[in-house]
This record gives structure tokens, sequence and C-alpha cells, in this order.
């Protein structure tokens, strides 16, 4: 009887704290940098510095991916490059799927919180983002 209990407790307390992936869509928008990449094999790579941060701006479920320049003045530096995203929800996932005329791929949303992003991509690599802070001289 312990047991069953138990086990109700700690099915009760993990899919409470488990945050749904719908919830992750409204922090997603915004400047946001690489913090570090934890590369497939395990590998750890630490970015200090970045000269250029991922935009993400998200309507309907249709979103836009651009990388962009800071300048010291606090404006950006933008091309027309961007990459369209769909997000869907599938297997408890949040998905981006990308497609341009010469490829299509998709990335998962491991989490995200007003201070992180964490995306995976379909090579394995997680990519840690923190929220784009203006350079202060």
């Amino acid at each position: 009887m312990k047991k069953l209990l138990y086990y109700t407790l700690l099915i009760t307390f993990v899919s409470c704290t488990t945050p749904s992936p719908e919830n992750y869509i409204q922090y997603i928008d915004g400047y946001w940098e690489i913090e570090r990449v934890v590369l497939s094999d395990g590998t750890e790579k630490k970015y200090n510095f970045n000269q250029s941060i991922d935009f993400f701006e998200i309507k309907d479920s249709i979103g836009i991916r651009k990388k962009v320049q800071p300048r010291l003045d606090g404006s950006f530096i933008t091309t027309n490059d961007s990459e369209l995203f769909t997000l869907k929800i599938e297997d408890d996932s949040l998905r981006m799927y990308y497609k341009t005329s010469l490829s299509s791929w998709k990335e998962t949303i491991i989490s995200a919180k007003e201070n992180q992003i964490t995306i995976k991509n379909e090579a394995g690599n997680v990519y840690f983002y923190k929220p784009y802070q203006k350079i202060k001289l």
C-alpha cells in the first residue's frame, strides 16, 4: 500500500511540475544569444561573446528567425535573410519546422522560460540561449 501511495504521489508531482510545451511559446519572441552548445558527442562549447544573435518572432504558430548583429548604439544590423518556421506540438514537445527552397529541417524546443531557451537540432546538438543584453561601455 505504501508503494502505491508513493508512486501516486510521484506521478502527481512529476505531472504537475512538468511544463506544457504550449507554455514555451510565450517566451520565444525576442533577441536571444547562444550561451553554450552541448554537441551530440557530449562536447561543450561556451560562447563568451556573440557577433550575431537570433531574433525570433511568432504570430499564430508561424515564426520568423533572423540573425542580427548588435551595434554599440543599441540598434542592429540586419539582412533580408530570414527563416520561416511553423510551430507544432508533437509527442509532448514543441517543434519548429523550417522549409526553404533548398532544405527542410526541424528543431525541438526542450524548454523555454523568461531567462533561457534550450533548443535541440536534428544532429542532436543542444543550444542554450540567454536573453540578449545590450552592450554596456
